[in-house]
């Protein structure tokens, strides 16, 4: 991509990176106004065999809630770095780990929300929607501006120029040109 493309890119993806992270910081950083609230869980997967004690539908909406959350992050973070070329493990390790510390940044900031629990389930199931959204999209889309990018553009044919003439022959000429009497003098 040209200088302006990746700008623009960039731009794009920090603009719809922020939009995202506000809706998710509304959505799960407002006070609820609760009766009773659960205790927070520690345990991994403990949440989520309680969400499929409930059934399948009320599980699925679980758990799809969960990994779906954060899943845009797996396409925006590195939209948002518009790197085109590179390691794609390297990018999904580093759009992970950010996926990962974000939910985890929101687990710890629902610590001090009235109605908001926090849960491990929720971290280790946000983080996955991360990894299944990068994998899902950002090779593909790679793969696709790189293909674009090394395809020829299609440029007007040359136009050519009158001609002006032939062109100028110089003659060649010594530095100094050698004189035979001042030759003659200097060797006698």
């Amino acid at each position: 991509m040209g200088g302006r493309a990746v700008i623009r890119v960039r731009v794009a993806g920090i603009v719809l990176l922020a939009a995202h992270l506000l809706v998710v910081g509304w959505l799960t950083l407002r006070p609820l106004d609760v009766m009773w609230v659960t205790a927070s869980n520690f345990t991994p997967f403990a949440g989520l065999r309680a969400d499929l004690a409930l059934g399948a539908l009320q599980a699925t909406r679980r758990i799809g809630e969960g990994l779906l959350l954060l899943a845009p992050l797996g396409v925006l973070l590195p939209l948002a770095g518009a790197r085109l070329y590179g390691s794609p493990w390297a990018s999904l390790a580093r759009t992970v780990a950010a996926g990962a510390l974000i939910s985890l940044a929101i687990e710890l900031l629902q610590t001090g929300v009235p109605g908001q629990v926090v849960d491990v389930d929720s971290l280790l199931l946000n983080t996955v929607g991360v990894a299944l959204a990068h994998v899902a999209v950002v090779p593909a889309a790679r793969s696709r501006l790189r293909g674009r990018q090394a395809q020829p553009r299609r440029a007007l044919p040359p136009q050519e120029e009158p001609a002006q003439g032939p062109t100028p022959m110089i003659p060649r000429v010594g530095i100094a040109p050698r004189s035979d009497a001042l030759y003659q003098r200097s060797a006698s």
